[in-house]
């Protein structure tokens, strides 16, 4: 018995020492980042490419070296003759090769995502970019980035799974544990974590998972093959666009400014989400959250921040109105019934294209008031904004529906005077105020240019006019981007 227990011993000794061997042959036929040859031809030093509108002040500001000794260094002794295209040598950034060059972050990448793509530590991006926290790499920010001259595509990515070890990550994967290790710079088989998204090399120039050479997000699973945001960076009052593309079966959903956002599955594995950007919200980073589901049920979660910019509206003269309409007894509960109606989200899209003007020529492009305008009522404070774009009319002058959708709400309110409210689908919804008569009701399915209601004076108005709002994600956008472009 002893002598099988020293055999199984010797055994697995063996096995170990095969292992070994086979591991180190492997490392040592696998291509080096960095390359010799590319390495001396450049100069001592990271080069950076003088890009349009650069000064050799900015280019030391953005680098954190002083003026003097960039122009000494690349031996310029005219400021003014830099030219687009000069290469630059960078001082002071010991250990740091290649050709520096600006992207915009898109998102879907970490600090950690990025250096796993390009090659390059941590320590080192964090010094390109005087970067302090992780969270400064916010979506659409500005990024130095070292790339070699002959630098490896890791355009593979694969997600360790809870309970799940990197050997069964590797095997499933077809690939050698000793790859995640290098190529995520990991200490050891216990550097990853469950949700971490590792990269490693394709075979190929172009595998069947480089998604046509879009800019995948590197610090989500394999299955989401790019992210796309519109407008960049969010403005106050207007509706952003996220489009993904990913494989089939991903159930996706979200999260921003406390608002849950619904994806929509459009053909080809392309999910759309629309959420509004509230027309008050204070500028400023914001993380937006992206979690779902693959197909294999694995779950995934991811935040960025986003930069909210403001948007510019302009101060109204204060509006004398009837002290009932401004009575917060009254506007409170009216305003949250206001914001229930627009809350529900219809996964159908109802409308088609481009949004139709609500009213007839000549008063469709006659605009008293427009969206976003900050307003104070009877000298009070601009505490408030303008959540919609009036129209000009007169009393009894048509009211017609821009697009297809189903009536929600039809009836009197105080402030709102006579109203209606239409559902188009996938959380957008339009409202048409201060009506002098309605003429639909809550069921009716409406088409593009039917007449729905006549113009009035009802509700807190200064006079006849039509109040005309969209809600996107249970936020009021600015309703002449939905007369001017298409969504989605």
């Amino acid at each position: 018995m002893e002598t099988i227990f020293t055999l199984r011993i010797y055994l697995n000794k063996l096995v170990l020492v095969i292992l070994l061997f086979s591991s180190l042959t492997w490392i040592s036929s696998f291509p080096r980042i960095t390359s010799v040859r590319a390495q001396d031809q450049m100069p001592s030093g990271p080069v950076y490419i003088v890009q349009e509108g650069d000064t050799l002040w900015d280019i030391a500001l953005r680098f954190g070296v002083q003026m003097a000794e960039l122009a000494k260094i690349n031996d310029i002794t005219d400021p003014a003759q830099l030219a687009v295209g000069d290469q630059l040598i960078i001082p002071g950034l010991e250990g740091v090769t290649g050709v520096l060059t600006t992207m915009n972050v898109p998102y879907g990448e970490t600090i950690r995502s990025l250096s796993r793509r390009f090659q390059t530590p941590v320590e080192v991006l964090a010094k390109l970019n005087h970067i302090t926290n992780p969270s400064e790499i916010y979506t659409d920010s500005s990024l130095v980035i070292p790339q070699q001259e002959e630098a490896i595509d890791f355009n593979v990515r694969a997600i360790l799974a809870p309970s799940q070890s990197l050997l069964e990550l590797a095997v499933a994967n077809g690939t050698n544990p000793w790859s995640y290790l290098l190529q995520n710079d990991l200490l050891g088989t216990w550097g990853a974590v469950p949700g971490d998204v590792l990269h490693t090399q394709s075979e190929s120039s172009q595998p069947e998972n480089s998604h046509d050479g879009l800019i995948y997000p590197g610090a989500l699973p394999d299955a989401i093959h790019s992210i796309t945001i519109d407008p960049l960076p969010f403005v106050q009052g207007k509706a952003a666009k996220i489009h993904v593309k990913g494989d089939e079966g991903i159930n996706l959903t979200g999260s921003f400014l406390d608002h849950k956002m619904q994806y929509f599955k459009l053909e080809n594995g392309e999910y759309i989400s629309l959420q509004g950007v509230h027309a008050m919200t204070e500028p400023g980073f914001y993380p937006l959250y992206l979690s779902g589901t693959l197909a294999n049920g694995a779950p995934f979660s991811f935040s960025q921040a986003v930069y909210v910019k403001d948007g510019d509206y302009p101060y109204d003269p204060t509006l004398n109105v009837s002290p009932e309409t401004i009575d917060p007894a009254v506007t409170r509960p009216e305003d949250a019934e206001w914001q229930a109606l627009t809350a529900p989200v219809t996964p159908e899209k109802l409308w088609d294209g481009i949004f139709q003007s609500p009213a007839p020529p000549p008063f469709n492009d006659c605009w008293p008031s427009r969206f976003g305008n900050r307003r104070s009522y009877n000298g009070g404070e601009y505490s408030s904004f303008h959540t919609g774009l009036d129209f000009c009319g007169r009393v009894g002058t048509e009211i017609l529906a821009p697009a297809a959708g189903r009536v929600v709400f039809a009836g009197p309110l105080t402030v709102r005077g006579n109203s209606t409210v239409i559902d188009h689908g996938w959380g957008v919804y339009t409202a048409y105020m201060h009506q002098s008569e309605i003429l639909v009701k809550p069921g009716d399915l409406v088409k593009p240019g039917q007449l729905i209601g006549l113009v009035g004076g009802t509700g807190r108005v200064t006079g006849p006019h039509l109040h005309w709002e969209v809600w996107v994600g249970g936020s009021q956008v600015d309703p002449l981007d939905w007369l001017e472009q298409v969504f989605p």
